[in-house]
């Protein structure tokens, strides 16, 4: 039974989602019967997406809506929800999925713009569309999703790109809090959950290649893993991959958390002294 704000003629929107995840996200929600409202920059990507969709959805182009979009800047979600609510309407559900990761260092000054960049698409982005749909949907009175996309980087945060780390690790927590938010806010049918995928082939994990690694999920699959876990209701919808199964994330979380409560040095995993302790705890 699939999650009652996934129904025909629901609307869902979701930013980034002219390719990757969004778009099997986009592709999946219109064949479901849901209109559709991706979000992201590139007028002919875009465009190309809007036909996709449109070719996945029953009532064709009538039920897709594509804007160009630049989710670091609140005046272009607000002029979002006011295409949304002229062409559709109200928002059912929405979906957080823009996100960059262009690499990033400390100690480099010539990386400041790729910090301010990644923190003011990834962690902003998240809460000003939040903060601009989010009011509405609640006010709806209806069953409603708001699904941000995290990262398993977030949450071990392994070493080699920090600033994409940070930032999502802000949204694993930003997004715990707003689901606390919603759950005690009264008559309110809207439910968050974060999107923590695997290793996934897209344009984001590519770089340079044009075939499919074979321990890469596609975004198909991802997405299909997505509507599985919002059906059982869950909050943290761990994807695994062909490489990575549930059981290997779950001891490299616990391992993660271990580092504060053993009070063992940052970022143990990597560390060259932990390096026999952690296989042992890996097998155990």
């Amino acid at each position: 039974m699939s999650h009652p704000a996934l129904v025909p003629g629901a609307v869902a929107v979701i930013t980034g989602g002219a390719s990757g995840i969004g778009l099997a996200a986009a592709t999946k929600f219109a064949g479901l019967g849901l209109k559709v409202v991706i979000a992201d920059l590139g007028e002919e990507k875009l465009a190309k997406a809007a036909e996709a969709v449109a070719a996945a959805s029953p009532e064709g182009a009538e039920a897709v809506l594509a804007q160009a979009t630049d989710v670091s800047n609140v005046d272009d979600l607000l002029r979002l929800q006011l295409a949304v609510r002229q062409r559709f309407g109200g928002t059912d559900v929405l979906m957080n999925n823009a996100g960059i990761g262009p690499g990033s260092r400390i100690f480099n000054d010539k990386d400041d713009d790729s910090w301010e960049r990644i923190f003011a698409v990834n962690l902003k982005g998240i809460i000003q569309g939040t903060k601009v749909f989010g009011p509405g949907m609640i006010a709806g009175g209806k069953p409603g999703l708001i699904i941000n996309t995290g990262s398993k980087q977030g949450i071990t945060t392994p070493p080699g790109d920090p600033a994409y780390n940070v930032s999502k690790a802000a949204v694993k927590a930003f997004t715990e809090a707003l689901q606390h938010e919603l759950r005690n806010t009264p008559g309110c049918g809207i439910s968050a959950h974060l999107l923590i995928p695997g290793f996934v082939f897209t344009g984001l994990t590519a770089h340079g290649r044009t075939e499919k690694p074979a321990a890469a999920w596609t975004p198909e699959q991802t997405v299909d893993f997505m509507l599985a876990s919002l059906e059982r209701g869950d909050f943290y919808i761990l994807c695994p991959d062909n490489d990575v199964p549930r059981s290997l994330d779950e001891r490299r979380i616990a391992w993660a958390a271990g580092d504060i409560i053993e009070n063992r040095p940052a970022l143990s995993r990597w560390h060259p002294d932990y390096a026999e302790a952690f296989a042992a705890f890996l097998k155990r």
